[in-house]
């Protein structure tokens, strides 16, 4: 087999990274990771979105009243997978139009400093499980790790609040606000919001390890990512599709078991990818920390 594989350009590579992978995934338990992960990723959805919205309120200015209004419709669709329709039209629509419509200071002090609070201890459990998946754990101290994480946090709330309308609106509502001339620019939509997604989740797994390799050696992870993101969404949306066709046995649990599927589902994407890239340290280092590592 092994004389076969080798006749192959790159074959035997790709065996051997998919079974150093999958070595690495069993090693660190990436199951049983990606649950802790997802536990505290639900814990602080809610005072993040306040933030996010906060933040995102004050954009309806900048895009307009079409702008605003296909932007509350995507979000009341996309909410309508996983919550009931009495909950959208009560609680979410009429929260949603009113921060849209005019920014809420309030919501950006007192819910961002929550969300700070607690989105860091989130991201702080990231980084300390992806720091397991890439075989350093324990190498930088909590004090260091609580500061990076508030540190990216804060990052990447800013980061949010910029992404969510451009992944909300779509290009078909973006196409709306340019100008005749710059009608091109829509078919670089999902080409540049993938690439910003991706180089987002390339730097965290490049800043969560202690020891680090050149910022190009963690894209394959990141890439994997993105991939394994795309396919459980589209998992996930099916089961919900499937579910909510008759009834359920689950009653008023479905919208919480979705919910924390689905943040499961992110996080063992991303232990996942940081698997990859350990297991590529691991069969080509490029420092002697990599190589460090690949023999313990």
């Amino acid at each position: 087999m092994r004389d076969g594989l080798e006749s192959v350009p790159f074959a035997l590579a790709l065996v051997r990274l998919v079974r150093e992978t999958l070595r690495i995934c069993l090693r660190y338990r990436v199951t049983g990771l990606a649950a802790e992960a997802g536990f505290f990723a639900l814990l602080s959805l809610p005072p993040l979105v306040l933030g996010l919205f906060g933040g995102v309120g004050y954009v309806g200015s900048a895009v307009g009243q079409s702008g605003v209004d296909d932007f509350t419709e995507r979000i009341a669709s996309y909410a309508g997978s996983f919550l009931t329709p009495q909950v959208i039209d009560d609680l979410l629509l009429p929260t949603v139009d009113e921060v849209f419509r005019a920014g809420r200071g309030e919501l950006i002090s007192i819910g961002f400093l929550l969300s700070v609070w607690s989105g860091s201890r989130v991201l702080n459990v990231f980084i300390d499980t992806i720091s397991i998946m890439y075989g350093q754990s324990g190498i930088r101290g909590i004090v260091r790790t609580r500061a990076m994480s508030l540190s990216i946090y804060t990052l990447g709330l800013l980061f949010g609040v910029v992404m969510m309308p451009l992944v909300l609106v779509g290009p078909s509502a973006l196409g709306s606000l340019l100008p005749d001339p710059a009608d091109w620019l829509v078919a670089l939509y999902w080409p540049v919001v993938s690439v910003l997604v991706l180089a987002g989740v390339t730097t965290l797994f490049h800043l969560s390890t202690p020891q680090r390799d050149p910022w190009r050696r963690d894209l394959p992870g990141a890439a994997l990512t993105l991939v394994l993101w795309v396919l459980s969404a589209w998992l996930v949306r099916t089961l919900v599709a499937g579910s909510l066709g008759g009834t359920s046995i689950y009653g008023p649990l479905s919208t919480p078991i979705i919910l924390i599927v689905g943040l499961y589902a992110i996080a063992i994407s991303v232990l996942v990818g940081a698997a990859l890239n350990a297991a590529v340290r691991s069969l080509w280092p490029h420092s002697a920390a990599d190589r460090s590592i690949a023999q313990a």
